[in-house]
């Protein structure tokens, strides 16, 4: 097959070291970067850096290119859209493209109730949103999230999520009322069953906060950050039980897992959930930055007139490239083409773990697929060194390559979803050699 990679360099090369030396002198050291090459450009599943060099993504700006790099759809509505208005801020003076990204929305997600929309820029701010209006609407402070969690940077998104390094060291004290329950992590429950989760999940409303002081519970349905982990049907349904019961709303964090990136174009479709809110971010934009919540039109209108909002919420420039990934999503069923990615991945990945001992577990759902690497089957003991020395000598062969899981110990693949089977093919290769 013809290859796609072209190394021209060894990688880094000079011009992203010269680079790198400037960006050591203009910017913190605490924004970290896994790939040590500066880019020039990029089309479809391919990325060209500052030498010259052509790689194939597995990255995808973490997850963010579901529709590949500079679609052309979403930037000729860019282009188009920039040159008539860039920004009024929507609470000055309105425009027709929030609305429209809104109804986009109330119509796709799932839910067969009214839905109202609201436009952020960031997943951050779409889960610190989603929690405010979830406590409005109900009137309780307490939020329940889990162990594993990725929810964002904020103040209260970072209390939200759970690993500690490099996310929340010395950032403290954070915010009250945020209350961690274990994940369903299926490969590392003792006993390797539910019962016991479920168990913990009943007494956690006795031991550590009451039931109805709780007003939402954010919940990804396939972890992020956390490593793949994709919870286990049986522990959603009983979650979501609990939440009607005691009149607590259930709220999907779709920032990683929507459109189309887990086989459907949003992960609770898999699980026949309705969330009483959903936030989304990342591939919304095809690159450009907005977030959103979706939720129950009766609990979206709770928040007090001017509670929500901000300068560049549902900037207009980043609504058109939103419609126009939309579009393109629907049109070339990238949702289809996500579960023929995750099949060919998936296999590729079992044939790693039978191949390789250190693979504790390989799993995802569609195209988010992982492993996770241990320094022995028995103990499972995360094994960070190796999943690092396999990302260095991915993008060293040409292949971009994240590591993830609170330890860090596990590869994961966001791909974009315009991949060829060719590309797909020849970056699992690389992968193979580099955990060779």
């Amino acid at each position: 097959m013809p290859r796609s990679i072209v190394l021209k360099t060894a990688i880094p090369g000079p011009r992203s070291t010269a680079l790198y030396a400037r960006r050591q002198e203009a910017v913190p050291a605490g924004i970290a970067h896994s790939t040590p090459i500066f880019a020039e450009r990029a089309c479809g599943a391919l990325l060209t850096d500052v030498d010259g060099n052509v790689l194939i993504d597995f990255a995808g700006g973490i997850g963010t290119l579901n529709v590949g790099h500079a679609n052309p759809a979403v930037v000729a509505a860019a282009r188009e859209q920039i040159g008539r208005l860039t920004h009024t801020c929507f609470s000055v003076v309105l425009y027709e493209g929030y609305v429209a990204v809104a109804e986009r929305l109330n119509r796709i997600t799932p839910g067969s109730f009214a839905k109202k929309t609201m436009l952020a820029n960031s997943g951050a701010e779409a889960v610190e949103n989603a929690v405010k209006i979830a406590r409005s609407a109900t009137g309780r402070e307490a939020v329940v999230v889990f162990d594993h969690a990725f929810h964002g940077r904020t103040l209260l998104t970072m209390s939200m999520t759970s690993k500690v390094r490099p996310y929340k060291f010395t950032f403290g004290p954070f915010a009250p009322e945020v209350y961690r329950l274990p994940y369903p992590y299926p490969y590392r429950m003792p006993t390797g069953t539910l019962d016991g989760w479920i168990a913990a999940v009943d007494e956690f409303f006795y031991t550590q906060v009451a039931a109805e002081k709780v007003a939402c519970v954010v919940m990804e349905l396939v972890l992020g950050e956390g490593g793949f982990v994709v919870a286990p049907p049986e522990a959603v349904s009983h979650l979501t039980r609990l939440c009607r019961e005691h009149g607590i709303l259930f709220v999907a964090d779709e920032v990683q897992t929507g459109f189309g990136r887990t086989g459907r174009l949003f992960a609770c479709e898999h699980y026949g959930v309705e969330p009483d809110l959903i936030t989304m971010a990342k591939s919304l934009g095809g690159g450009l930055p907005i977030s959103a919540i979706t939720g129950r039109a009766e609990i979206m209108d709770r928040a007090p007139v001017g509670g929500l909002g901000g300068t560049y919420t549902g900037n207009p420039v980043s609504c058109a490239a939103a419609l126009a990934a939309l579009d393109f999503l629907e049109e070339q069923r990238l949702d289809e083409r996500a579960a023929e990615i995750g099949r060919t991945v998936e296999s590729r990945f079992h044939g790693f773990f039978e191949r390789f001992p250190f693979v504790g577990e390989a799993r995802g759902l569609g195209a988010m697929q992982a492993l996770e690497l241990v320094r022995d089957r028995t103990s499972k003991e995360p094994d960070k060194d190796r999943a690092a020395a396999v990302v260095r000598r991915a993008y060293e062969k040409g292949l971009i390559l994240l590591s993830a899981g609170t330890h860090g110990n596990v590869l994961r693949t966001l791909m974009p979803l315009t991949i060829t089977d060719d590309q797909l093919q020849e970056g699992l290769e690389v992968l193979e050699d580099a955990l060779s």
